[in-house]
């Protein structure tokens, strides 16, 4: 079934809409449940050897990515409902379009790694903005009505979604078998943001499709903030009906935004993963964030 996204139309009516159903809810409160393993193992089949996965733990660049990665390998204009019927997720995958080498698809998931994942792009992101940026997300679709400060706690030591917490989710990753092996490109999406063009090439060098660089270039440009906002304009989605979806994509916002009391309980929990991801703490001085190039021989000597 397609995703049934409210319409511009919709929103812009008077009709009061809610952004999310109560079964949509009853299904959120199952998937942070043991009771989805047997479901989430049934979703992990009918994959083929030649799909590539694109991982990420949620708020973390993947719909830019997406978008992008969709205008590279099929050299149309994306769209949302364009890229959610032809680069499906984990359970949706066998509608996915065959777009890569040998028939395979890109699959998205945002799972932690299971050993179905033969080979993938894993993206991560500084968890202080993935926090933020989920924060907003899930209180526009009235999956949560706390504070910031209790939604800090409840980000670092339990299952906002059935997919963390995120230091689980990024050890899940980087300690796997396939992170031994040339079959998983790691990428930061701080990274991605500042060379964009270098980014993208690598994961399409990675895919094992030709893509030229004025292709590249003009997926890159399709998918600017502005562009990634007009799309979800054209093609509201659930959370469009109370804010946006597509959020500003900054690198270090957190900085702004979080209080040192804050920082200091997500990172007494996460520091330790991100200096392995060469992010500097609050308490470093800035220029400590390390060089990503050198440190990626640190994080691969540690799995």
């Amino acid at each position: 079934m397609k995703p049934k996204y409210p319409t511009a139309e919709e929103l812009q009516s008077g009709t009061k809409r809610r952004p999310t159903t109560f079964s949509r809810k009853l299904r959120r409160r199952f998937s942070r449940t043991i009771l989805r393993v047997p479901f989430i193992w049934y979703r992990h089949h009918w994959f083929r050897p030649e799909d590539v996965f694109f991982a990420s733990y949620p708020r973390s660049g993947t719909t830019w990515s997406r978008h992008t990665l969709f205008e590279i390998l099929t050299g149309q204009r994306s769209g949302f409902r364009a890229v959610d019927s032809m680069l499906c997720g984990v359970g949706k995958h066998r509608q996915g379009a065959p777009l890569l080498p040998g028939g395979g698809r890109m699959i998205s998931t945002h799972e932690q790694y299971r050993k179905e994942y033969k080979k993938a792009i894993y993206l991560t992101r500084d968890c202080r903005d993935v926090l933020l940026s989920e924060f907003t997300y899930l209180t526009n679709l009235e999956f949560f009505h706390g504070s910031l400060d209790e939604f800090v706690k409840h980000f670092v030591t339990t299952r906002v979604s059935g997919f963390g917490p995120w230091q689980r989710h990024i050890a899940s990753w980087l300690d796997s078998p396939l992170a031994k092996t040339p079959n998983m490109l790691l990428m930061r999406f701080e990274d991605l943001r500042r060379d964009p063009i270098q980014g993208f090439t690598q994961m399409a060098e990675f895919l094992g499709v030709e893509a030229s660089p004025d292709l590249i270039e003009r997926a890159v440009a399709n998918s600017s903030l502005e562009k990634m906002k007009e799309k979800e304009k054209r093609e509201p989605v659930k959370a469009s009906v109370k804010g946006h979806f597509v959020n500003s994509g900054s690198v270090q916002g957190w900085r702004a935004k979080l209080t040192p009391a804050q920082l200091q309980l997500i990172e007494s929990y996460t520091g330790d993963t991100l200096r392995r991801l060469g992010h500097a703490l609050s308490t470093d001085p800035v220029e400590a964030e390390v060089n990503w190039e050198a440190n990626k021989v640190l994080t691969s000597s540690r799995s």
